[in-house]
């Protein structure tokens, strides 16, 4: 399996080089990262990016979105599938998929047609700036397992025909042993809330405090619950934005004219 592999933290983050060495195992491995952390830029991408050699692979002055399309076109790699992580911190819920960088780099491979995994690992910290955070390299291990099991088994049992990629979360590891995997949906729970100081205001995401107390608002089957409860979070998602029908919006149209 040829597999292109990518992140938002960066290529000398711990996260990318753990999925590195437990995927390199079982697959042709090629990485594009960017050369600096670029977490939380969404699916923002670049005119002009600069490609240099790593001794991963290639650093690229540029977006993970940036990443993904310079390997498929500028390089014509054609993999099997694109991997993005594992990113320090998890990407739980609906409002922080269109804003995660992990996330949106499996959201490009999709409109490639090519299947994708973005895989995320949830730190118990509450609501801090990733800024002055150093994870370990073990810290990685059941986030690296986790998208090595699914893609050994996911391709050939047609998962990837009706989800476009999956979002992966997992928790640290355990002294227990391997975690459970529960498959699940992204939380509809939203709790931002921001405070003025003069002429400062601070933005919180007020959820992660109450996940590190303990205190999780989410419903049985949600992705944040799984994980904060220690379990593997795998949720099956597609790229295009879905569109519903709606017989008022077919009036207003009717009537738009007159």
């Amino acid at each position: 399996m040829d597999v292109l592999l990518t992140n938002d933290d960066g290529i000398d983050a711990p996260g990318i080089r753990a999925l590195y060495e437990e995927l390199d195992a079982v697959a042709d491995v090629t990485v594009l990262a960017p050369a600096t952390d670029q977490s939380a830029v969404g699916r923002q991408h670049s005119k002009h990016v600069a490609l240099r050699d790593h001794e991963l692979g290639y650093a690229v002055e540029g977006t993970p979105t940036d990443c993904v399309i310079a390997g498929i076109g500028a390089l014509e790699l054609d993999p099997d599938v694109v991997v993005a992580g594992a990113n320090a911190g998890a990407n739980l819920g609906e409002y922080v998929l269109g804003r995660s960088g992990t996330v949106s780099a499996a959201v490009e491979a999709a409109f490639f047609g090519i299947p994708a995994i973005a895989a995320s690992v949830y730190f118990p910290v509450g609501d801090i700036s990733f800024d002055d955070f150093e994870a370990d390299p073990a810290d990685f291990a059941e986030a690296s397992r986790a998208v090595r099991y699914l893609l050994d088994h996911a391709p050939d049992v047609g998962v990837f025909e009706d989800a476009d990629y999956l979002n992966v979360n997992a928790p640290l590891p355990s002294e227990s042993g391997r975690a459970d995997m529960e498959i699940t949906r992204p939380s509809h729970v939203y709790q931002m809330d921001a405070e003025r100081e003069g002429e400062t205001v601070t933005i919180h995401d007020r959820i992660w405090e109450r996940m590190a107390e303990g205190d999780i608002p989410d419903p049985l089957g949600s992705d944040r619950r799984a994980v904060v409860e220690g379990r593997v979070s795998v949720s099956p998602l597609t790229a295009p934005h879905s569109t519903t029908h709606h017989e008022a919006l077919d009036g207003l149209a009717e009537t738009y004219s007159e």
